[in-house]
């Protein structure tokens, strides 16, 4: 019988980190960690969503819930069926994959049928903020080639043209976080578009995505809470151009790997995301972010500490992880 432990932990944020929705000064996680009769480890770790009321208790409690299920030679397909989508089963499946490479000796590329991983460039994050806090942000983030903005209906233009003053040669994704209208998203689109933006992730809240069916954007739109696992694929076709691919939405690396594939084949974008926390959750991501246009693995960097054995970023660069690490 494979063991299962389970620690809740939570990292501290270099400094508060504003969205539209909130503020967080710590990440909570839950730590998933599994073990075979021969003494070998397979970790993993899930932030969960937490606007959909996921915290490091109720995925512990899901996956206490089926831990007598969790024979030697449960499958990756098997678990799918044991959990709903969510951060619970992304926590189980992961270190499940992790497990089954120290059991192998088969990297996680590998036993995804995908060829050796590369580094990649991800964006880093700037959060919402004053004038003279989103000022330095981008001063600091002048080696960053790709940056994400925080926005919210209030402050939008005002960021991107100062992030723009301080940091000129990058490349800019907005992220409303689901906080603008139809209205405010027709009259911002040309405007983000003047001003070099080159998409704009999430306007509209989760539920208002037919809202999208007539607009006509100069900016493509990429799908982030209205993209789940598959199963969301269908409503967001034809609205979105990407999707924003998070294995704590989608319930883990197996569901991730097939929701990509699925959405390639609908024409959709790809685009990998996180929900921060230390690189054991990036880790797992960095596979699915071999397909994508677009990268979104920040989150070591907005914390004050981080795994042993960490991911490396230089300059935005990822390289992939230690096998010490993950997979």
């Amino acid at each position: 019988m494979i063991k299962c432990r389970m620690r809740p932990e939570r990292w501290e944020m270099t400094e508060p980190f504003e969205i539209s929705r909130e503020v967080i000064t710590h990440q909570p996680v839950l730590l998933v960690s599994l073990h075979d009769d021969q003494g070998r480890t397979g970790r993993a770790e899930a932030a969960g969503i937490d606007y959909e009321g996921e915290t490091p208790d109720t995925m512990l409690a899901q996956i206490t819930a089926v831990l007598p299920r969790l024979h030697d030679a449960i499958s990756r397909q098997e678990l799918q069926q044991m959990l709903p989508a969510g951060g619970a089963r992304n926590a189980l499946d992961c270190a499940l994959w992790d497990l089954r490479a120290k059991q192998s000796g088969i990297p996680v590329w590998q036993a995804a049928g995908l060829s050796p991983w590369q580094p990649v460039t991800t964006a880093f994050t700037i959060g919402l903020g004053d004038e003279a806090t989103t000022r330095r942000k981008a001063r600091e983030a002048r080696h960053y080639p790709l940056l994400k903005l925080k926005v919210d209906s209030r402050r939008h233009l005002d960021i991107v043209h100062m992030v723009r003053e301080e940091h000129p040669q990058a490349r800019l994704v907005v992220d409303a976080n689901q906080s603008w209208t139809l209205a405010l998203l027709k009259d911002l689109l040309p405007q983000l578009a003047h001003a070099g933006v080159e998409m704009v992730e999430q306007p509209l809240a989760k539920g208002m995505d037919a809202e999208l069916d007539q607009l006509h954007s100069p900016l493509p739109l990429a799908a982030d809470e209205s993209c789940t696992d598959r199963s969301s694929l269908a409503q967001l076709v034809g609205r979105y151009q990407y999707i924003n691919i998070k294995l704590d939405k989608c319930g883990g690396l197996t569901e991730g790997l097939t929701l990509a594939d699925q959405a390639a084949r609908l024409g959709l974008g790809l685009m990998v995301g996180n929900m921060c926390g230390t690189s054991l959750a990036m880790a797992p991501a960095f596979l699915l972010a071999q397909r994508c246009a677009y990268v979104d693995l920040d989150g070591p960097l907005l914390q004050k500490l981080d795994r042993a054995h960490p991911l490396r970023y230089h300059h935005g660069v990822i390289d992939p992880p230690d096998p010490q690490l993950w997979g």
